[in-house]
């Protein structure tokens, strides 16, 4: 399934045109500072390009400035390539590699007389230069002879000069209406040790005349650059032309870099922020780098999908931020395991509960394709968040007050007694009862109530410290420094998650219910201090604190497809009519409290859903495709100009729930129906997107990769569980995502 974009039009006609026989594309850092969501976006269209026409890319260092390059820089890089699941065709490659011909390169421009050495100090060169209005001036030392100029150009290189003294430049037009062709530089003398060739080199090639001859000898055929480098582009055509070098030569081509919002996308002042200690290091995890990402917790299935998402232009625009926070919420959401976090926590004692149990939950909720319970100890003594209680409740609140009960979760419902305060006054202990009968799972009391709230078992707990990152910039286009929000980091130390989050170690990321997702921080962890990182929020939970008090919400339309708000950001009340949708597809169809919510709240999309529900009688696998996927999708364009229809729908949710295909292929299939309107089971079948469930076919698979990975193994099996999903993970990849993934967890699991 090739994605459709302008530089893909491109590199599909200039092979149907005979003009390459393979597409070679490269992703060229300078390794001057970590990589950051920028550079994702490059590594994800470069790398993808060449995937998807069955073509190479090359990973290449642009270490052509000594002074500001380091290996820990090129190492995160590869890291960083790494990580988001790309592979480099051969070694990692580098500018340095071809100084020596990039020198000859030089040499026969200036044979030519297409380049000489240049002796104006460098405020005398800036001033010749010009301006858009005005053409510049040429250099006296432009009418050095051939072979003065092949003499001082030898001697540069040889070290006889000091920085600064001579530079090599090509000579081209000092009246061009493109400033970049004034003569531009070629060579800078810099005595500086450099971090592949030592010091032997004096002179070191500029990027406009390294970077075309460097793609040249490496066979590269497409050099996608930002927009910044479009005037360039007109130096990278002329060394190639004017050098007469035998075809076929590279072409450059231009697209819009990531800008986005709440963020600073220069390494330079991500460097002064690390080096002025404004955070920890380039991996912080506030930090818009790849590492940064990474260590907060986002998966790279999150960026490569953001990667995807935001598309290829030829303008520049601004992301939202909020967007990629949608991408990591979006991969987590049918992934993590849910557990339970007290972030504040204040004591409560059960009264006639007496003696100690467990009960038994779930990991995932139904509508999760994936298997996994745990034991929740629950005794006399628990923690609840201390929000939870209020002794005078607003309007509105559903948790636990003097006259309202509420459910603990997977547990039973509590009612008040007494609050035990301190001196102060302050609240510092609750007394409740319990009713036997009410049980979850096999409740017979009768009671009703309104909401049920997280707690934890106060003798079995764990204590850990949570780190809460917020946007580490407090306005939309930050400058530096003087812009850092002062609230981007909240240590938390007294918060207290489950026994089996620790015990059991499932994963690395939970999402701890109410709280948000979470990620396990396996630097700064110890066996006796555990460190939890935010990723991110349920919700996006930064337009709110952004909006006015004062800011009055715009009436709803009953057809809109919008929410409706109310005007301090939440959502309004359901009305009687929504709230009884509401209650029918919680307790009925056992729909999750969020797709209800929806469902209820959105006429054209619950219409749709009932018509097809008229199809095919599968209410958590339609309500799942309608709200996540066609919901996504109405909230920029019509419900009624789209292909697809809810008979077309109802056969997707079939083919899901009868296992032919796996949640990740129905996304796949959905935006191929929303550009053809043909049926998934024909998109399916032509394509060869049918998930693989047949164990005899993936045991080979499975068993390839256990023998491809003995150590990974042997921690495993020594002990070390979170590995499970590395090789569940791998299975899945080697399938292309058409493995049935219980089929697989089930394997992998039998055969390690």
């Amino acid at each position: 399934m090739r994605k459709s974009d302008f530089l893909r039009s491109i590199v599909e006609k200039d092979l149907s045109d005979g003009r390459y026989k393979e597409v070679v594309t490269r992703f060229p850092p300078e390794p001057n500072g970590y990589p950051h969501i920028g550079h994702a976006k490059a590594i994800t269209l470069n790398f993808g390009i060449a995937k998807d026409f069955g073509g190479k890319c090359h990973l290449r260092m642009d270490d052509t400035n000594p002074t500001t390059e380091d290996e820990e820089y090129a190492k995160a890089i590869e890291d960083a390539v790494r990580w988001l699941g790309f592979e480099w065709n051969g070694e990692v490659r580098h500018t340095s590699d071809y100084f020596e011909k990039l020198y000859n390169y030089a040499v026969v421009l200036i044979k030519k007389g297409k380049a000489y050495v240049d002796s104006l100090d460098e405020e005398t060169m800036r001033l010749y230069r010009g301006t858009v209005t005005e053409a510049g001036k040429r250099s006296k030392y432009a009418n050095r002879s051939i072979d003065e100029n092949l003499e001082l150009f030898e001697r540069m290189k040889n070290g006889e000069f000091r920085d600064g003294e001579h530079v090599l430049r090509a000579k081209i037009d000092m009246s061009s209406p493109n400033m970049q062709l004034r003569d531009p530089l070629l060579y800078r003398i810099r005595h500086a040790h450099h971090i592949r060739t030592d010091n032997k080199w004096s002179i070191y090639p500029m990027y406009d005349f390294a970077h075309c001859l460097s793609d040249y000898i490496e066979g590269i055929t497409h050099s996608f650059c930002t927009l910044e480098f479009e005037n360039n582009r007109a130096i990278y055509d002329w060394v190639l032309d004017t050098l007469e070098l035998e075809p076929p030569r590279p072409y450059q081509y231009e697209f819009a870099r990531l800008n986005m919002n709440y963020t600073v996308m220069s390494k330079r002042k991500l460097k002064a922020l690390v080096d002025d200690g404004f955070v920890s290091g380039w991996d912080d995890p506030r930090m818009p780098t790849i590492a940064g990402y990474r260590r907060r917790g986002y998966t790279s299935e999150s960026i490569v999908n953001f990667c995807n998402s935001i598309g290829v232009s030829k303008a520049n625009s601004i992301v939202d931020v909020a967007q990629l926070e949608y991408a990591i919420r979006d991969d987590l959401n049918m992934k993590v395991p849910r557990v339970m976090c007290v972030l504040d926590p204040i004591k409560v004692v059960i009264e006639n509960y007496e003696g100690s149990e467990e009960l038994e939950a779930s990991y995932y909720p139904h509508d999760v394709p994936k298997d996994g319970t745990r034991k929740l100890p629950f005794s006399k003594e628990i923690y609840i968040e201390r929000e939870d209680f209020e002794e005078n409740p607003p309007k509105g609140y559903y948790r636990l007050t003097p006259t309202q009960p509420v459910r603990l979760r997977h547990a039973y419902i509590i009612r008040f007694k007494e609050a035990i305060k301190d001196e102060n006054g302050k609240i510092v202990e609750l007394r409740v009862e319990y009713y036997p009968d009410s049980k979850s799972g096999n409740d017979t009391s009768g009671l009703k109530v309104k909401s049920a709230i997280h707690w934890v078992d106060v003798a079995t707990a764990k204590r850990v410290e949570l780190r809460l990152y917020d946007r580490l910039f407090s306005v939309e286009t930050p400058q530096g420094v003087e812009d850092i929000n002062p609230n981007s980091l909240e240590i938390i130390k007294g918060a207290f998650v489950e026994e089996a989050v620790i015990k059991d170690r499932v994963d690395e990321r939970f999402q701890f219910e109410r709280q948000g997702y979470f990620y396990f921080d396996s630097i700064d962890s110890s066996d006796e201090d555990i460190v939890f990182n935010k990723i991110v929020s349920l919700k996006d939970s930064w337009s709110k604190k952004q909006k006015s008090p004062k800011a009055t919400p715009k009436r709803r339309d009953i057809n809109s497809t919008k929410s409706r708000n109310s005007k301090d950001g939440e959502l309004a009340p359901l009305n009687d009519k929504e709230q009884l949708l509401f209650d029918r597809y919680t307790t009925e169809f056992k729909l999750s409290k969020a797709v209800a919510n929806n469902l209820a709240r959105d006429y054209k999309l619950r219409s749709f859903y009932d018509e097809a529900l008229k199809e095919f009688n599968s209410p958590t696998t339609l309500a799942n495709l309608v709200i996540n996927e066609l919901g996504r999708v109405v909230k920029n364009q019509s419900l009624d100009t789209l292909k697809i229809s809810p008979k077309t729908m109802a056969e997707l949710a079939k083919m899901v729930d009868d296992e032919t295909i796996s949640n990740k292929i129905a996304k796949d299939i959905f935006e191929l129906m929303l550009k053809s309107g043909e049926s998934p089971n024909k998109i399916a079948k032509e394509r060869g997107l049918k998930q693989i469930s047949n164990p005899q076919e993936i045991i080979p698979i499975v068993k390839d990769i256990i023998d491809k990975n003995p150590e990974n193994v042997a921690k495993y099996r020594a002990g070390n569980q979170k590995l499970f999903g590395f090789f569940v993970g791998q299975v899945l990849k080697a399938t292309n995502g058409k493995a049935n993934p219980k089929i697989v967890n089930s394997l992998v699991k039998e055969m390690l």
